[in-house]
């Protein structure tokens, strides 16, 4: 089978089994609002959980650095891209999360990539919770770590794997809040049972960071733990992009000496870290934001307790909502749309086989109405 035959007939089984993926062009998209082809939606599928992508003192800083940076940091930040913006976001983030070090990256992928990768070797194995971001399975099936995974959420799961002699070191990979399911991992359980099998907890809290916890310290600052390593990303309630890497002080010199999308990747724009650190600000004096939101899930699953869908059993912004077939949810989406509420279908391989969504997402600047409008839309999709 040549190249070309093997790419077509990976589409068209794609095509057959309703997982095939299309970007949508959009000409503006906030927290609230999407606009495509020239139409206003209610946005339901944004991440920016606290609206900061369109905060005035967001723009501004990002303005005000690249008047003074440019727009770019012209390497990576082992030759001349570590500028005294990003030395000083370190700083902030290392102090406000309770940790030495932070670490600057240019995405949650490439932070959690570049862990797993300088941290494994032969001997050493992962063990990692089932429903774990991409990022972090493929980093660990590619290393030359053996890979275990534990039942999601499931501590005794976990305390049966690491029962099992291992002559390397151990690393426990979970997230705070899992991003397909909005809900929390039980990590004082996961990190008890890491610490009494001498292995090293490693949490991503990209849909945790910002919303949850005093000041919106996340997922861990919430449930009073400190694992060894804390991946943050920038792309949700910052409202910006990026990540970093919380970590002790020989922790982050060995990454700065081994993790390679560190050393080979362009450094973050300046600018982009001075609007960060103004994100930063907003979250830490967020409460009012965070206040908001909460209302907002409330009403929404009050208002949703009645749909024949199966909601998923998540506090959190993120909703979702099981249809389960494929066609079926791409379908529910689409009436969505016509009604003026913009939702993602999210499918497999996504998430397991058999439980396509729609993966709702909630944010402070939605209003009433704008939940209301969603709930009569998705009811009377129901009854159609």
């Amino acid at each position: 089978m040549s190249w070309q035959q093997r790419i077509d007939a990976a589409l068209d089984l794609r095509q057959q089994q309703g997982q095939l993926r299309k970007r949508i062009v959009n000409q503006y998209s906030d927290a609230r609002e999407i606009e495509v082809s020239g139409r206003r939606y209610r946005n339901f599928s944004s991440n920016d959980y606290l609206g900061l992508s369109h905060h005035p003192q967001v723009i501004r800083a990002w303005q005000q650095g690249a008047e003074r940076y440019g727009v770019g940091s012209g390497g990576s930040g082992h030759v001349t891209g570590y500028r005294d913006v990003h030395a000083q976001l370190e700083a902030r983030l290392a102090d406000w999360l309770g940790y030495s070090r932070a670490l600057l990256f240019i995405s949650g992928f490439a932070a959690n990539q570049a862990v797993v990768a300088a941290l494994s070797q032969r001997d050493d194995r992962i063990v990692a919770d089932k429903l774990s971001h991409a990022s972090l399975l493929e980093a660990a099936l590619h290393c030359p770590a053996q890979l275990r995974r534990f039942t999601h959420n499931h501590p005794q799961s976990l305390k049966n794997l690491l029962s099992q002699a291992v002559s390397g070191e151990t690393l426990v990979v979970t997230e705070g809040i899992f991003s397909m399911d909005g809900d929390r991992a039980p990590l004082v359980a996961l990190h008890q049972i890491s610490a009494a099998a001498g292995g090293w907890l490693m949490v991503d809290d990209a849909h945790g960071i910002g919303v949850i916890g005093e000041e919106g310290r996340g997922s861990c600052w919430q449930q009073q733990i400190k694992p060894e390593l804390l991946v943050v990303t920038f792309g949700k309630a910052f409202g910006v992009s990026g990540a970093a890497v919380l970590c002790n002080e020989e922790t982050a010199d060995y990454l700065l000496q081994c993790a390679r999308h560190l050393i080979y990747s362009t450094a973050m724009p300046p600018a982009q870290a001075c609007a960060l650190q103004a994100a930063l600000t907003e979250i830490q004096q967020g409460d009012y934001l965070r206040q908001q939101l909460a209302a907002n899930i409330a009403r929404f699953r009050y208002g949703a307790r009645h749909l024949s869908f199966t909601l998923g059993d998540s506090e959190t912004a993120i909703q979702p909502l099981i249809v389960g077939d494929n066609v079926r949810a791409l379908d529910l989406a689409d009436r969505l749309r016509q009604a003026g509420c913009w939702v993602s279908a999210i499918r497999p391989p996504t998430v397991p086989p058999d439980t396509a969504r729609l993966r709702i997402t909630l944010t402070a600047r939605h209003s009433e109405q704008d939940i209301d409008a969603l709930l009569e839309t998705l009811y009377a999709a129901e009854s159609q």
